[in-house]
């Protein structure tokens, strides 16, 4: 099957990819197409987690693709982040599902782990038979996580003991290990902890009545007297800069599927505006639906430009803290004005999820907040731009 580039690529960035890479996103659009969108909605009305999918998605290779332990082929930052696109651009909630398999649990191990546990773990969370969750987050302690981490880990022996409470943990109801990052009351440092879900004072609680990404299972995660060996401890994770590390890895990663969700939105409310007729035509040839797609197709233009050269910087090996934050803060903010101008487009037919617009109109709240928030990202590019830091 040829390579197609989606019309929403207005200016051609897919280009800018290898051949292979290519025949992968093909084939992983396939399979989206066949299988995963006509179920999305579905799933998402019931707040349900398709798991049939997880194989599917491991054969295609979408989990470890930046670890030479379980790289596919070579691939680039960029072609990683179109991943994270096109799931997205079917539905947010499997892209963040990837997302936490591929980018929050599989790369604190790919970037704090020891070869011995790379060579143990990334495999198994890579073939989809392990599932895997982060938690950092805690009921109270989200953007100030680097200081507020109330989660302890004190030593004993050749074992540690985690107490604490985590909150808003994606896959934890069915993950197989969570990587728990928790404060040593003996350092005063956060430290990454591999905890098997069947250890004894572990608990995960779904998270119920949200109003975005429903089909994510967000979690309350309680760990009491948690006893974990210190062979599960992340070996070179030894304070909250390793884990700043993983974050800064999976927010460009982020932008990308915000804009991914932009383009779910925009495609659904361009096919909508040229079914709809109202006024005797379709409302696609009405100059201010027009304006409004213009709107959508400039914002999604705008966004993939900024993540294209994140991600190119990441290759490169010049990307910072500030250059995700950047392109975090700005696709989620453009991504809002995007779905709000697609659901103005379908009117009252925008706030059910039949036109999938709806969906993707309440998932875009969620990812604007995740990851960091706009003012939190705003405030790491602050200080890069200033020299001057305005954290409370």
């Amino acid at each position: 099957m040829s390579f197609e580039p989606i019309p929403s690529d207005f200016y051609g960035y897919e280009n800018l990819l290898s051949d292979r890479e290519k025949a992968v996103l093909t084939d992983l659009r396939s399979y989206l197409d066949a299988e995963v969108r006509p179920i999305v909605n579905e799933h998402w009305n019931r707040g349900e987690f398709p798991h049939h999918i997880v194989k599917p998605l491991a054969d295609l290779h979408l989990f470890g693709m930046p670890w030479e332990e379980t790289r596919p082929f070579e691939n680039s930052a960029v072609f990683r982040g179109w991943v994270a696109l096109e799931l997205a651009r079917v539905d947010a909630s499997v892209a963040t599902f990837v997302g936490v398999q591929n980018g929050l649990a599989m790369g604190s191990i790919g970037l704090c782990g020891s070869p011995e546990q790379r060579a143990e773990w990334l495999p198994k969370l890579a073939s989809g038979e392990t599932i895997g969750a982060f938690a950092l987050t805690e009921p109270l302690s989200g953007s100030d996580s680097a200081q507020g981490l109330r989660t302890t880990a004190v030593r004993d022996g050749d074992n540690w003991i985690l107490n604490g409470a985590k909150r808003w943990i994606g896959n934890a109801t069915f993950s197989d290990v969570t990587i728990v990052w928790a404060k040593s009351l003996e350092d005063g440092q956060v430290k990454g902890f591999l905890v098997p879900t069947r250890t004894a004072g572990y608990c995960a609680t779904k998270i119920e009545n949200k109003m975005s990404l429903r089909t994510v299972q967000n979690a309350d995660v309680t760990l009491e007297n948690v006893v974990v060996p210190d062979s599960l401890r992340l070996q070179r994770a030894n304070s909250f800069r390793d884990t700043a590390a993983v974050l800064r890895l999976t927010r460009a990663e982020v932008a990308w599927a915000a804009v991914g969700n932009s383009i779910g939105a925009y495609e659904a409310a361009l096919a909508y505006a040229g079914e709809r007729v109202q006024f005797g035509k379709p409302i696609a040839s009405h100059q201010l639906v027009q304006d409004l797609l213009v709107k959508c197709i400039g914002n999604i233009t705008a966004s993939i430009g900024m993540v294209v050269r994140v991600s190119q910087m990441l290759d490169e090996g010049i990307q910072h803290d500030e250059h995700s934050s950047l392109a975090k803060a700005y696709t989620t903010a453009r991504m809002r004005e995007t779905v709000a101008y697609a659901r103005e487009i379908l009117g009252g037919n925008g706030i059910v999820t039949d036109y999938d617009v709806a969906r993707f109109f309440a998932d875009g709240e969620a990812m604007y907040s995740y990851e960091g928030t706009r003012e939190m990202n705003t405030l790491i590019v602050g200080r890069s731009i200033t020299g001057k830091a305005a954290f409370v």
